[in-house]
C-alpha cells in the first residue's frame, strides 16, 4: 500500500526541475547516485512476477537534498525502508507519480536525512516490459517454463526500482529464488557448479549502467568453450550452440590485440529461446543471443563479434544518455569489422562493410532528415529527434572508418585504444569524444578531417559526399549476375549461387527486393532451396522479396514466423504481408496464433503495424 506523504513533499517533488541531461529518466542523479544494488527476489512462474526487495547504496552529491527519485514502471511498491545510523531499518514515506506511457512512474522517497542505504520492497507486473514469461510448451523440451529480460533502453525500471539511465553506473549483487529444476543466470559472475540451494547468488564487481542488468531462468545447460568463455542454452540446443560459438576465444584475443585487455574477466553467452527480440544483447559476462544466428557453419558469427565488441564500446565506455547511442553502436559496428577482419580476412570484412553501407544509404529514403544526424546539439530535452536507431550502426562505423583510412591504422588504432583506456567504466557524450578527437588526433593531423566535414558527419543528415564507398570485387561479380538475371538475360540455373557465401547471398537478395517477379523467386527457390535455408539472414531476405513479388511462401513463412521472434525479421515481414492485398487477411490470422510467442517488445512493434491498417 502506498503511503501518503506530506503536502510540502508533494509540492516540492512536483516543482523540482531536473538539472540532469537524460529526459527519459526521472532520477535526480545530479543530487544522488546509486553506487551499488542488491536484489533479493523470488521468481513466481504461476503469477509471472518477481517479488522481493532492492537495496540501493547511495552517494549523496547535493548535501541539502532530502528526496530520492527512482524510475519504476508497473512496479507494485509495498514499502520503503532506510538504514539509520544505529543500523536499524525504519519506514520511509514515498509516493508514485502519475503514469507516463513511455517513462513509467517516478518513485519519490521522502527522507529526513541522507541514508547510505535504502530498501524498496516490491513486485513486478505480469506485463513487465522487460520480462517474457514463457510456458513450458513454448520451450524446446516442452517440460519447464522459461523467463528472460531485455532491459535496454529503459525497461530495467519494469523489474527493479532504480536510476534507469546510462549516466549512472553501479556494481550489483543478487540472490534469486527459482523453482527446482531451473537454472538462473545473470549479467554477473555465474557459478557453473551452483545448484541454487539457498538461492542463486551473483556478484558484478565492475560498475554497469542499468540497461545491462539482465536475468534468465529456465532449463539451461552450459558448455565451456575456452579458459574464459562458455555458452549456456536449452539442453536440445546446447551442442549446436557450442559449435557455433567455437571461435569466441579467438575473437577476444583479436579484440585485445587491437584495443587492450578484456576487463570483464569472463565472456559467457546464453542462447535464448527464439522469442528473444534482438540479434544479441551485450549484457556483460553473459551476452544474450538469438538462436537465429545458429546456421551450422558459423557464417553469422559477426553477431557474436558485435556483442563482444561492446565489451569496449558501450559496456566499458557508455553513452551518457540515449541521445548519444551512436557512440555505443557506431563504435561497436566499427570494432566488429576489425575483429572479423583479423579472424576471417580482409575480403570478408570488406563485404560486410559494403553491406552495411548499402543498407545505410537505402534506409535514408524512409528516415526523416531530422533523425539522420548521428548527434544533436544542445540539451537532451526532445528524444523524438534522437538519431534513428538503425542508421547509427552503419553511419557511425562509416565515420570511424573514414578517420582510420585517412589517419592510417598505425595512428588511429592507438588513438581509439586511448579513448577506451582513458574513459573506462565511464559514461561519455559526443562533446567529450569530439574534444578527445581534436586533442589527440586532429590537432596534430588537421588534414585528416576539416572541422566542417566533422560537423557534417555528426550533425547533418545523410552520408557526406566525401565518404568512401567500399566496392568488393566479389560483390561486383554478384552485381553483374543479378543485373543480367533481373533482365532475363541470365537463366536462374546459371547463377553462381552454389559457390556464394552468406554475405554474397544477402547482397544479392537485398538488391532484388521489390524488383524480381514471382516466377523468378520461384525459380530461385527451386534451384537453391532458399525457402528452407538454415541461414536465417538468407531466409528472411528471401521471404521478404517473395512476399513483395507475389510468390507464395506461406508454408515456410508460417513456420518461420511461429518460431522466430527477432524483431529485425518479424516486423518487416508482417509489414510486407499487410501491404500485399492477397496476404493481408492471412497475416492477421497468422499473427493471432503467433503473437504469444513474441517478446513484448516485438508485440508492441507489430501491433503498431496492424493498427495502421
Amino acid at each position: 500500500m502506498i503511503k501518503k506523504t506530506l503536502a510540502a513533499f508533494v509540492l516540492s517533488a512536483c516543482m523540482s526541475l531536473a538539472a540532469h541531461a537524460d529526459p527519459l529518466s526521472y532520477a535526480r542523479y545530479d543530487q544522488v547516485r546509486t553506487t551499488d544494488l542488491y536484489l533479493d527476489l523470488k521468481a513466481d512462474f504461476n503469477h509471472k512476477i518477481l517479488a522481493g526487495y532492492a537495496e540501493l547504496t547511495l552517494n549523496w552529491i547535493d548535501k541539502s537534498a532530502r528526496t530520492l527519485v527512482l524510475d519504476t514502471n508497473e512496479l507494485n511498491i509495498a514499502k520503503v525502508q532506510v538504514l539509520n545510523a544505529n543500523g536499524k531499518w525504519t519506514a520511509a514515506s514515498f509516493m508514485l507519480d502519475k503514469l507516463d506511457a513511455e517513462k513509467g512512474r517516478a518513485l519519490r522517497i521522502a527522507l529526513p536525512f541522507q541514508p547510505q542505504k535504502v530498501r524498496v520492497y516490491y513486485r513486478t507486473a505480469p506485463s513487465a516490459a522487460a520480462l517474457q514469461w514463457m510456458l513450458p510448451e513454448q520451450t524446446m523440451s516442452g517440460k519447464r517454463p522459461f523467463m528472460f529480460s531485455q532491459s535496454q533502453d529503459i525497461n530495467a525500471r519494469s523489474w527493479a526500482p532504480i536510476q534507469d539511465t546510462p549516466a549512472v553506473r553501479f556494481t550489483y549483487s543478487a540472490r534469486i529464488d527459482a523453482p527446482a529444476g531451473l537454472r538462473v543466470v545473470m549479467s554477473a559472475e555465474n557459478d557453473q557448479k551452483s545448484t541454487g540451494a539457498g538461492g542463486w547468488k551473483f556478484k558484478m564487481t565492475q560498475p554497469i549502467p542499468s540497461y545491462l542488468l539482465a536475468i534468465a531462468i529456465g532449463e539451461i545447460e552450459v558448455r565451456n568453450l575456452g579458459p574464459r568463455t562458455a555458452v549456456y542454452a536449452e539442453p536440445a540446443r546446447i551442442e549446436a550452440a557450442a559449435y557455433e560459438m567455437g571461435d569466441t576465444e579467438k575473437m577476444i584475443d583479436a579484440a585485445e590485440g587491437l584495443y587492450g585487455p578484456y576487463r570483464w574477466e569472463r565472456y559467457d553467452m546464453i542462447v535464448l529461446p527464439p522469442s528473444f527480440p534482438y540479434g544479441g544483447m551485450e549484457n556483460p559476462r553473459m551476452t544474450f543471443l538469438t538462436p537465429t544466428i545458429i546456421a551450422g557453419d558459423r557464417s553469422l558469427n559477426d553477431v557474436i563479434a558485435h556483442e563482444l565488441a561492446h565489451s569496449w564500446s558501450g559496456n566499458l565506455v557508455t553513452n551518457a544518455s540515449w541521445k548519444y547511442t551512436w557512440m555505443n553502436e557506431g563504435f561497436t559496428t566499427y570494432v566488429t569489422t576489425r575483429i572479423v577482419e583479423k579472424l576471417y580476412g580482409a575480403e570478408f570484412a570488406q563485404m560486410q562493410q559494403q553491406v552495411e553501407q548499402e543498407q545505410a544509404l537505402a534506409s535514408l529514403a524512409t528516415i526523416p532528415a531530422v533523425k539522420q544526424a548521428l548527434a544533436t546539439r544542445g540539451p537532451d530535452t526532445d528524444p523524438s529527434v534522437y538519431a534513428d536507431g538503425s542508421l547509427i550502426y552503419p553511419k557511425g562505423a562509416w565515420f570511424l572508418h573514414t578517420l582510420e583510412q585517412r589517419a592510417g591504422r598505425e595512428v588511429f588504432d592507438p588513438f581509439l585504444r586511448g579513448w577506451f583506456d582513458s574513459h573506462a567504466f565511464q559514461s561519455a557524450s559526443t562533446d567529450q569524444f569530439v574534444d578527445y578527437l581534436k586533442k589527440n588526433l586532429l590537432d596534430a593531423h588537421p588534414d585528416i578531417m576539416p572541422a566542417a566535414e566533422l560537423d557534417e558527419w555528426l550533425y547533418s543528415p545523410g552520408i557526406p559526399a566525401t565518404a568512401k564507398r567500399e566496392a568488393s570485387p566479389r560483390f561486383l561479380a554478384v552485381d553483374a549476375q543479378r543485373t543480367a538475371w533481373l533482365k532475363g538475360e541470365l537463366p536462374t540455373a546459371q547463377l553462381n549461387g552454389k559457390n556464394w557465401v552468406a554475405l554474397e547471398w544477402m547482397h544479392f537478395l537485398n538488391d532484388i527486393d521489390g524488383k524480381a517477379t514471382a516466377a523468378q523467386m520461384q525459380e530461385l527457390d527451386q534451384a537453391f532451396g532458399l525457402g528452407k535455408s538454415g541461414n536465417n539472414e538468407i531466409a528472411y531476405r528471401f521471404y521478404l522479396s517473395s512476399v513483395k513479388a507475389g510468390y507464395n511462401v506461406r508454408e515456410p513463412l508460417e513456420k518461420f514466423l511461429m518460431s522466430v521472434g527477432r524483431r529485425l525479421y518479424v516486423v518487416p515481414l508482417y509489414k510486407a504481408l499487410l501491404a500485399n492485398p492477397n496476404e493481408k487477411d492471412w497475416a492477421k490470422t497468422l499473427y493471432t496464433k503467433a503473437r504469444s510467442h513474441y517478446h513484448p517488445i516485438t508485440q508492441v512493434a507489430v501491433d503498431k503495424a496492424f493498427k495502421k491498417q
